[in-house]
């Protein structure tokens, strides 16, 4: 069973839902996110979203373009974010979702990506260009290696693009609780919860909710209706304020901060630290 699977069917049965923080690989450089995906796990991350630099991101607002802008100049290359879900594997077993967009996967070649991308540990892709429409040459390969495609959904999705998502989707979907870029605006909890309410009625997919998230308030105000938060922008600011190794305490204590919020707002005892052999 994908790892991705097996994290929400524990946390189901636990009466958890999942935080899932989102890292770019090589900002501020690869190493230090190494570093940053342990603290995260320790922290109490259930899931990693890793992202993946590109030149010219389209969903991502000003700090996480300036975060990729970093890690394509630390060098940053899809095979080398792949090589560092591959070391991680030596400490962890957490899910690994790539975030990224469909150029660099074209260019790497899509069966070729699909296998190496099993082979190093990766458990989805999230390809934020690459619609339901679009996805039909890549989506076999991701299925034969057993890695999920983590489709979208926003509040611009009509009822039909809602129904092609949910035909195709695997692992979780991906909702959107904003228009718009990353970062930018807040989420509105009482906004994004009927809709939520509303697709769960047509699939027993996890749902998680993404962008928007910046405290541990709105963290927990997620957790009691969603299965998943996922956070993004505020950590890579948490990153870009704190220089070297400071970045790697900061970011684990922030993690702790959200999860134990969305903990309390399940009425769970937040869970004890991780303690991750640290390998190569």
């Amino acid at each position: 069973m994908n790892r991705i699977d097996q994290t929400f069917h524990m946390l189901r049965d636990r009466g958890g839902a999942a935080l899932i923080p989102f890292l770019t690989a090589g900002d501020p450089d690869l190493d230090t996110t190494r570093e940053l995906m342990r603290a995260a796990v320790e922290g109490g991350a259930d899931l990693l979203e890793l992202g993946v630099p590109f030149s010219d991101p389209t969903a991502d607002g000003p700090i996480l373009q300036h975060s990729l802008e970093i890690g394509l100049r630390a060098g940053a290359s899809l095979p080398r974010v792949m090589e560092l879900v591959s070391d991680f594997r030596h400490a962890s077993q957490a899910p690994v979702v790539l975030y990224g967009y469909f150029n660099p996967i074209l260019h790497y070649g899509l069966e070729r990506f699909a296998a190496d991308a099993h082979k190093a540990g990766v458990d989805g892709v999230l390809v934020v260009d690459l619609p339901p429409e679009e996805v039909g040459e890549l989506l076999p390969h991701l299925r034969a290696a057993g890695i999920h495609f983590i489709f979208l959904l926003a509040p611009t999705s009509g009822p039909d693009r809602v129904r092609k998502v949910l035909r195709h989707a695997s692992g979780f979907i991906y909702y959107v609780s904003v228009t718009g870029v990353t970062g930018v605006q807040p989420m509105l909890a009482d906004a994004v919860r009927p809709v939520i309410e509303q697709l769960r009625q047509s699939t027993a997919l996890p749902i998680g909710v993404g962008f928007g998230i910046s405290t541990p308030e709105q963290a927990a105000a997620v957790a009691e209706f969603a299965d998943a938060a996922v956070v993004g922008s505020a950590i890579m600011r948490i990153v870009d304020a704190h220089p070297g190794r400071a970045s790697v305490t900061a970011v684990g204590a922030f993690i702790r901060q959200l999860k134990d919020a969305m903990c309390a707002a399940r009425g769970l005892a937040p869970p004890p630290t991780a303690n991750m052999p640290h390998g190569k």
